[in-house]
């Protein structure tokens, strides 16, 4: 059996993929610990798990948008956080001395620390701007962004970029959603890695669904037959860190919802009083429990975060795509290449638009069969299990 030590940060679509893997190499009987903020990693992994911590402090807000929410997220959260926790990641790989270290992307001191203490680490990959390198076409701003690791002081003496291993990227996609792409063979495009959650919010079944409601979580009835609200449910969330721009919105979305009231039966995913004067029936929740409500839904509205559009499109649910910043308007246009969903603009959107491109994803067939088509390369792609016996190779040859 092999360690793996896996360090990620703490924000949520990156932790739940990372934890779905480490769960299957758990199972699997290797030792699994992670490095990372404690009290953030326990929340959403849960008690049982092993935890070498680094730490937390707060960091500055994310409210810029383009070519300037890139800068405020390398200077304002990924530099200064690796920076931060370098010095307790190296004392985890040296306490825990891991076969390998698997480290997200944003988590640059991971890749650093196994690197000075001559450990295999592989890349996980949850977001689609670091993986398809949409500033290949800028190359001041790549060029940028290695100046500032190694300004950082988080350069890799090999040359290799520390977002990048040269041994194992693991990417929680598929060509089906990324295109084609001259991806190098040690990169592995597993799918999402969906895996049982530490604590799955409490949910009011039968406000969304009274029919389905009566059998409990995951019955027959979905959105492909049974009673018509249950294929009319609609999921609306834009994502933890986008509620500081996110609040207006709220109340144009809202508009949408009422035009289409009687249609739809609509879940909200939003801070509380961040949503005025729903639509009756709509539920609006600041947690709300995602995969479970997944394979109730006809279409979900989000930010086009990888996280959230692979989960959708892993239950092959069409969506309604609003990207704000970062990767997100990677991940919309390749969410329309793919014929899955409608992009929208997230400032400027009025309820009528909004309205009209969910009754698309909703009424216009090809959308669902198109979302059908990546939830199956999906599945072939593997998964969690997947990633985990890259992992396990990758060890073997430590």
């Amino acid at each position: 059996m092999s360690r793996f030590l896996f360090v990620a940060p703490p924000l949520a679509g990156h932790v739940y993929a990372a934890g779905a893997v480490a769960a299957v190499l758990a199972e699997r009987g290797h030792e699994v610990a992670w490095a990372g903020p404690e009290t953030a990693l326990r929340r959403m992994l849960g008690d049982a798990v092993t935890v070498f911590p680094t730490g937390m402090r707060p960091y500055r807000g994310q409210r810029d948008r383009g070519l300037r929410a890139v800068r405020s997220l390398w200077d304002g959260f990924v530099l200064p956080y690796a920076r931060f926790t370098l010095p307790a990641v190296e004392k985890a790989v040296a306490a825990f001395a891991p076969d390998v270290v698997a480290v997200d992307q944003h988590a640059l001191a991971g890749a650093v620390a196994a690197h000075r203490h001559g450990v295999r680490w592989a890349s996980l990959a949850p977001q689609s701007m670091e993986l398809t390198r949409p500033f290949r076409a800028l190359p001041k701003v790549e060029e940028w962004i290695r100046r500032g690791i190694a300004g950082a002081g988080l350069s890799i003496g090999d040359g290799a970029d520390p977002r990048f291993s040269p041994h194992l990227v693991l990417a929680f996609t598929s060509p089906a959603l990324t295109g084609a792409h001259d991806f190098p063979a040690h990169y592995a495009l597993v799918g999402p890695a969906l895996g049982a959650r530490a604590s799955v919010p409490e949910f009011p079944w039968a406000a969304l669904d009274p029919v389905a409601a009566a059998s409990g979580p995951g019955s027959a009835a979905t959105r492909t037959g049974g009673d018509a609200p249950a294929r009319r449910a609609v999921l609306v969330t834009m994502g933890t860190l986008a509620e500081d721009v996110a609040r207006d919105f709220y109340p144009r979305m809202v508009g949408a919802l009422r035009a289409l009231e009687g249609r739809v039966r609509a879940v909200v995913a939003a801070p509380p009083g961040a949503v005025p004067d729903p639509p009756p029936g709509t539920v609006v929740l600041p947690q709300v429990p995602v995969l479970e409500l997944l394979p109730r839904l006809s279409a979900v509205v989000c930010h086009a975060g990888l996280n959230t559009v692979c989960e959708a499109l892993a239950h092959g649910v069409p969506l309604v795509v609003a990207p704000i910043k970062h990767d997100q308007p990677v991940t919309a246009a390749q969410v329309v290449a793919a014929g899955a969903g409608v992009r929208v603009r997230f400032g400027r959107s009025g309820p009528d638009e909004l309205a009209a491109a969910l009754a698309a994803v909703l009424d216009e067939p090809g959308y669902a069969a198109a979302a059908g088509r990546v939830r199956d390369s999906f599945a072939a792609a593997g998964g969690a299990p997947a990633a985990a016996s890259h992992l396990e190779q990758l060890a073997a040859h430590s």
